[in-house]
């Protein structure tokens, strides 16, 4: 039962997305027990047979084309998987990350060659994905990251180091930001494919020892002298790179928003479920005004953020989408989510700091929003730009 009475936007309004959003319920219910998700925190990763689990049953690559081995569908399919993700507590499972950030890297801006070679063993969950943005010299700057990718005879050489990368255990198709030419600033951005499986000199770093999302594999990567023929460079045209980057930002930053309203959601639920049967001084907590109007606040702030995130995903499928937008989406739907749990975990008490508790683990996993895809202030100044 949804704790935010707001219908989903026209475009959403789909029987067969009805029908998704049932069937990827029903899988997450099967393939990802509670059970199954405390062994994913445990181990600080997903497994990767839960990855061929979903590609078996039709989850990854929902909007790639079926002659690339996808569903065929748009980004509205990726919506509605991200929410059951969401709405399941499939922790760990970077699925918004393989779908709708990295899968649409190839299918917009790789070569013929590159998209029928990669998207099927995506969509298939063969192989899982990363990409290597972050080092630790640089995070939202990417125009300063410091790995190199040197033409050496009929490929290039990467030498560098990445850090704050998702899926960084298990992925083993990476896509790699480098410079190709470090002298031209941001038009020397290149980003090339690295297959782990087919390269020496890749290591993995352990994995980073986070705040919340204990299930999610962050982790650090070295790229050693790592050799890739010519033909990984996506789209086979050098300095495209920060172009490619700036153009998928907007859908990774809407898909952040959408994930965002989505824990909301089961905060107030799971808050208001835990007042009416929490009792103090001969009453239940939600008896008291306090307690009324924190939630009502919270409950009218993600009800504004629910709308507008609709609103923006109308635009993403009419292609209007625009990066200003994208970072207000991002800005104020993650700060209000923060906001929110905030609330939630207040009203939990001392409860509410202690991890068999699901609020503690969204509050925790909560923080990171404000971080990745942009920081809250990359964002303010992106909208800054448009006054």
């Amino acid at each position: 039962m949804s704790a935010i009475d707001v219908p989903p936007p026209a475009c959403m309004r789909d029987p067969e997305l009805e029908m998704l959003a049932d069937s990827a319920g029903r899988f997450f219910e099967r393939n990802a027990p509670p059970e199954r998700v405390a062994r994913w925190r445990e181990d600080g990763q997903v497994e990767r047979d839960f990855w061929r689990e979903a590609g078996a049953a039709g989850l990854l690559g929902v909007a790639i084309p079926a002659e690339y081995g996808g569903g065929g569908g748009d980004f509205r399919h990726d919506v509605v998987l991200v929410e059951q993700v969401a709405k399941h507590n499939v922790d760990g499972f970077a699925l918004s990350l393989h779908n709708v950030i990295i899968l649409p890297y190839i299918l917009a801006h790789g070569t013929e060659d590159q998209k029928r070679r990669w998207l099927p063993m995506l969509c298939s969950g063969e192989r899982v994905s990363a990409i290597a943005m972050s080092e630790p010299g640089a995070g939202s700057d990417l125009q300063s990251v410091r790995t190199t990718a040197v033409r050496d005879g009929d490929g290039y050489r990467i030498n560098g180091a990445k850090t704050f990368i998702s899926n960084g255990q298990i992925a083993d198709l990476i896509v790699v930001v480098a410079k190709t030419d470090p002298s031209a600033g941001g038009k020397g951005v290149s980003l090339l494919i690295v297959d782990t499986t087919e390269v020496e000199g890749f290591r993995r770093g352990a994995k980073l020892d986070k705040i919340g999302q204990d299930a999610q594999d962050t982790s650090e990567l070295f790229f050693d002298d790592v050799w890739v023929p010519a033909d990984h460079l996506l789209g086979g045209v050098e300095g495209r790179g920060f172009a490619q980057l700036m153009a998928e930002l907007p859908r990774e930053r809407l898909i952040i928003a959408v994930g965002s309203v989505q824990t909301m959601d089961k905060a107030i639920a799971a808050t208001i479920d835990y007042v009416r049967e929490r009792k103090a001084f001969g009453q239940a907590v939600i008896e008291f005004q306090n307690t009324q109007f924190a939630l009502a606040d919270a409950k009218a702030k993600a009800t504004v953020a629910k709308v507008f995130v609709g609103d923006c995903i109308e635009r993403q499928m009419a292609g209007t989408l625009d990066l200003t937008t994208a970072a207000i989406a991002k800005l104020r739907v993650t700060e209000t989510e923060w906001e929110v749990l905030d609330v939630c975990l207040q009203l939990h008490g001392g409860y509410g700091y202690i991890n068999d508790y699901p609020i503690a683990r969204m509050w925790r996993g909560a923080r990171v929003q404000r971080l990745y895809g942009g920081t809250s202030e990359i964002m303010k100044l992106l909208i800054a730009r448009s006054l």
